[in-house]
């Protein structure tokens, strides 16, 4: 499974959600944890959600696919609804995730 950008934090609150729901899952990446290196860049919690996703899906997860690398993914493109109005009146920002299946080859 694919998120982005979660970041960091946002991946160990998914992981520690889903483990609390009784989810297990074998495989995640966030896509901004695989465009930045938060060893060399002061990246804080990640960049941004659709920039992110955008890239990872049409340069590592798309060709990996048609490769054959890649039978099946789980792919959910997060971001947040940014505002400054809601940003500085100190209300919670609003998020969005659209999630999407990709599979290739001979996959079920």
């Amino acid at each position: 499974m694919y998120t982005g950008d979660l970041g960091a934090v946002g991946s160990q609150l998914f992981n520690e959600i889903l483990q609390r729901e009784g989810v297990v899952l074998k495989k995640h990446e966030d896509c901004g944890l695989i465009v930045y290196s938060q060893e060399d860049q002061d990246v804080k919690s990640g960049g941004s959600g659709a920039g992110c996703s955008a890239s990872v899906l049409c340069c590592h997860v798309l060709p990996r696919v048609k490769e054959g690398k890649i039978k099946r993914a789980l792919f959910m493109s997060t971001g947040a609804l940014m505002s400054q109005q809601t940003f500085l009146q100190g209300e919670s920002i609003p998020c969005i995730a659209h999630l999407f299946e990709l599979s290739g080859g001979d996959s079920q």
